[in-house]
């Protein structure tokens, strides 16, 4: 259940806020449809419940209030706009990196992918999916925790009929299952198909908080959509017996071959094509909005446009169409009066003139996974049988996968996960690692050939005129992408409306990205040392008298900037803002290290191994002091000094951000 108290949006400048004093509830078990014209508020206020804005008011989940909930997307799955993933990234991946995020089994991603219809498409990248298809994938992520609450904002935007009605049954289903479902349109008639509890904002202002059969007799009325190919005639006869009879009825021409019909019913209307030999392609009850002008729901009239039977004159076309429209306004749900099918016999054969016949049963792109097919129910009224149309099959709850019982895994791991699948889950990091191979051996080469470089640079492929090696370079920017995509492409931030700064995740991406470092900076020395051999023979490829010390400064030179590229990252939000800081290391702060060891301090960072080593004693387990000496050796020089006070800002600075970011 969701309860709103309050919702106000702060002002902008001199104009009234978005949302002003806003409150309702969406009960378990139901659809609510939040309503509104565009710019009334809807999307605000969605945003003040999720607490992605700031403002006043409480929202409750549950019973609790989003901040307290210990795993957001276990209790609250969001849908606003695309899905937020890299566009390399395949749908299956995904949701698998989703999976480790929120804790739950990897077999869930398949799972939602079967109840979604988007098996046959797991492999596909994002950044290919069609407008349907997208939306598909946004709700199988929403679903993926297997929340109790869904929100979405404007669910069909964009989508055709089939989509929506689709989308509109697998959201039945959910509430079905006794969980709580809001929903934000723009359209009146969808909410009066799709929703139990309508909410109707304007200017930001609660003005109407109406169950569905309430909304629907107060602010929207009946109409009968007919399409003729002599709508002009029809409506002029129409309105004349309308004015003989002394009736009230009301006819608008849509335009082309549609009119709309207020005031009648199926039957009258019917009886009077036939009397005056007025051939009738369509004849249905519908929901229309408060105005005659009203036209039909977004999408039916393009697939009107496109049905081949439409405009049919032929002898077989006096038939009456199955149209989706039919049934549309619920009768069989809302209580209303059943669809006058008095032209359909159970024979077929044509009475009145005309007969039903079912809509296409064939859903978009063949990825429906629940049947939208219209079908017949037992014989109606007189000698014809009502036809449930999708918009009324998809009432029906749509199969959903079993709840899952969710095992807290031990708290390093499941970012520790969710870090690998989305390092592994795109080629952009096996792509500059390549490159970095590449470029490091050509260098290498190219500096054997010149000559005047120590060996432990050329295996670096490291000249003095670079400031960083191609391994500290591509690992500081597999680094700052580590925190880069997830802002760029925020796969984290619907629950919270901005990538989360824990700890957790952060020690798992330095985790990683060190890893990579290492395994990077080893394949880098390992690839030139067998091309310096391969070209100029074993000369070059001796190992060195101090490998040991040189190594783990080249180690710590490669991890230190895949460290700093992560942290920059995750500070300023950016990629290039990362890689930026692992190269002003050694551009701005080495020659500030060295100036300030030109002083009176260098003989003290001389003596510094030997003091400490008197002064930590002596003798440490397995030889532990000379390792110690080691890392401060490694420090002391310019490149690891000015490497320690860059993580060292970085680091306190992140934290100060998470910390502040945690406060408000």
């Amino acid at each position: 259940m969701i309860q709103a108290f309050g919702l106000t949006s702060n002002s902008r400048k001199d104009l009234p806020p978005a949302v002003d004093d806003v409150s309702f509830e969406a009960r378990a078990g139901r659809v609510t449809a939040l309503l509104g014209a565009t710019g009334a508020g809807k999307t605000t206020a969605l945003r003040l419940m999720l607490e992605l804005e700031q403002g006043r008011g409480l929202t409750y989940f549950r019973g609790r209030p989003l901040h307290r909930i210990a795993h957001p997307s276990r209790e609250v799955g969001v849908l606003m706009g695309d899905v937020p993933g890299h566009p390399a990234r395949t749908v299956r991946g995904h949701l698998r990196m989703l999976c480790a995020a929120a804790g739950v089994p990897v077999r869930r991603a398949d799972e939602m992918l079967e109840v979604v219809g988007l098996v046959s498409l797991r492999d596909e990248r994002l950044g290919t999916l069609s407008r349907g298809m997208d939306r598909r994938l946004g709700l199988a992520c929403a679903l993926l925790p297997d929340p109790h609450t869904l929100v979405l904002d404007d669910p069909t935007e964009g989508l055709s009929t089939r989509e929506s009605h689709w989308l509109h049954g697998m959201l039945r289903a959910h509430a079905a299952q006794g969980g709580s479902v809001l929903f934000t349109t723009s359209e009146p008639k969808e909410a009066a198909r799709a929703a139990d509890h309508v909410v109707t904002l304007e200017q930001g202002r609660l003005v109407a908080d109406q169950e569905v059969t309430e909304f629907a007799r107060t602010r929207l009325r009946p109409r009968v959509a007919v399409r003729t190919p002599h709508a002009a005639r029809l409506a002029a006869l129409l309105a004349k017996e309308a004015r003989t009879a002394h009736r009230s009825v009301e006819v608008v021409q849509e335009g082309g071959n549609r009119l709309s019909v207020y005031g009648s019913t199926c039957a009258d209307v019917g009886e009077t094509a036939f009397r005056h030999g007025v051939l009738v392609h369509q004849l249905a009850d519908e929901i229309g909005d408060m105005g005659p002008g009203a036209g039909p729901f977004p999408g039916e009239a393009a697939e009107a446009a496109q049905d081949p039977l439409a405009g049919a004159t032929g002898p077989e076309t006096g038939e009456l169409l199955g149209d989706r429209a039919l049934g549309v306004a619920g009768p069989e749900m809302r209580g209303g009066p059943a669809a006058h099918d008095d032209f359909a016999s159970p024979s077929g054969s044509h009475v009145r003139g005309a007969r039903v016949m079912p809509a296409d049963p064939e859903a978009h792109g063949g990825q429906m996974p629940h049947s939208s097919r219209d079908t017949h129910s037992g014989p109606a009224e007189g000698s014809g049988h009502a036809a449930l149309s999708p918009a009324t099959a998809s009432r029906a709850p749509a199969p959903l996968p079993p709840p899952i019982s969710v095992r807290s895994a031990p708290s390093p791991l499941r970012p520790l996960r969710y870090e690998l699948r989305r390092a592994a889950g795109i080629g952009i990091g096996f792509l500059t690692g390549a490159a970095v191979l590449v470029t490091s051996a050509l260098t290498a080469v190219v500096l054997a050939r010149v000559g005047h470089t120590p060996q432990a640079r050329l295996l670096a492929a490291w000249p003095r005129e670079l400031p960083l090696p191609p391994a500290a370079l591509g690992a500081g920017l597999l680094g700052a992408l580590a925190f880069g995509d997830e802002f760029r492409h925020p796969a984290l931030a619907a629950d919270r409306g901005t990538v989360p700064r824990r700890l957790g995740l952060l020690t798992a991406k330095l985790v990683v990205a060190a890893v990579t470092a290492l395994a990077l900076a080893f394949f880098v020395v390992g690839c030139d040392a067998e091309v310096l051999y391969l070209v100029y023979g074993r000369e070059l490829t001796e190992v060195p008298a101090d490998w040991l010390s040189l190594s783990a400064s080249w180690f710590g030179l490669v991890v230190g900037c895949a460290w700093a590229g992560v942290l920059a990252a995750g500070i300023f939000r950016s990629t290039t803002a990362g890689l930026a800081a692992v190269v002003s290391v050694p551009i701005l702060v080495v020659p500030l290290v060295r100036k300030a060891l030109d002083g009176g301090s260098v003989r003290a960072a001389a003596g510094l191994p030997a003091r400490l080593r008197e002064v930590l004693l002596l003798q440490w387990p397995f030889g532990g002091e000379r390792y110690l000496a080691g890392a401060v050796r490694v420090v002391a020089q310019p490149v690891g000094g000015a490497l320690t006070l860059s993580l060292t800002a970085l680091l306190c600075a992140y934290l100060l951000t998470a910390l502040r970011s945690r406060v408000r």
